[in-house]
């Protein structure tokens, strides 16, 4: 092989590898995945003579309440949907007003998109946020009543899955467990996996929040991975026949020496 057409493959080889690896290289980290919190357990799952282990998410458990407008609702009745809740009471003086008002932005900003997404705000204050008093508060705020829920229920049932399901008081170390009441916001994907605490009166916060949402929309579960993510590993190869498949027809076109000039 001469030199040209030698140094001409070599590029062939060296300019699609480099490539690849400096896209796979800055876009490994490009879109934010929020994180998950809480393992229940981990599973090993033999295939082809091999072991992988998945790790078991916890799932938050449903539990049913009455929103603003008298509904008996519950998380069961959101499958599909990314839940944003929060803790809050109607008397509130201090943080409840501002959280609200932030709430409220949020929504605003999908309001064309308000089938991905249910906010919910649970009382910590049942025995006195009856279904006017939450009615009241809701559209001194102008919620949309079908896609932000304030609820209440059984204050034992309100504080366990504060407590034991969301761990408010984990996120918040200054959290009373005997009265939840916190700044933030905490996101919930569409298989009832908490991914995600976010100060309610930070700006930053609230839009990584505004962020994450689709973001958790568009993830993909592992089980049933995009079609194009089995052609990664072997895409040097086919950047590597490409370029053999170039070269051999510059090779080809090229004329043969006149050996009697």
């Amino acid at each position: 092989m001469k030199k040209t057409a030698f140094l001409a493959l070599l590029l062939a080889i060296l300019l699609p590898l480099c490539g690849y690896y400096i896209v796979k290289f800055y876009s490994k980290d490009a879109v934010h995945i929020p994180k998950h919190y809480f393992p229940d357990s981990i599973t090993a799952v033999e295939k082809g003579g091999k072991t992988t282990y998945d790790t078991v998410w916890h799932k938050i458990k449903s539990i049913p309440f009455t929103n603003q407008l008298g509904q008996q609702v519950s998380l069961d009745d959101l499958k599909g949907k990314i839940i944003v809740l929060d803790f809050f009471f109607t008397r509130c003086p201090s943080i409840c007003p501002g959280l609200a008002r932030n709430m409220k932005k949020l929504q605003d900003s999908f309001i064309k998109n308000d089938s991905i997404v249910q906010f919910l705000s649970i009382s910590v204050d049942p025995e006195n946020d009856s279904v006017p008093q939450l009615r009241k508060f809701a559209d001194r705020y102008n919620a949309n009543h079908d896609t932000w829920w304030f609820v209440t229920g059984n204050k034992q049932q309100i504080y366990d899955f504060g407590n034991k399901e969301i761990k408010a008081n984990i996120f918040d170390p200054g959290v009373d467990t005997a009265f939840i009441h916190t700044e933030n916001f905490f996101l919930i994907d569409t298989n009832r996996v908490l991914r995600g605490f976010y100060n309610g009166f930070d700006t930053l916060q609230l839009s990584q929040l505004a962020r994450d949402i689709p973001t958790l929309m568009l993830e993909r579960d592992k089980k049933t991975p995009s079609i194009l993510r089995s052609f990664i590993p072997i895409l040097p190869l086919i950047f590597i026949g490409i370029g053999m498949v170039v070269v051999l027809i510059v090779i080809l076109k090229r004329k043969p020496a006149n050996k009697f000039s």
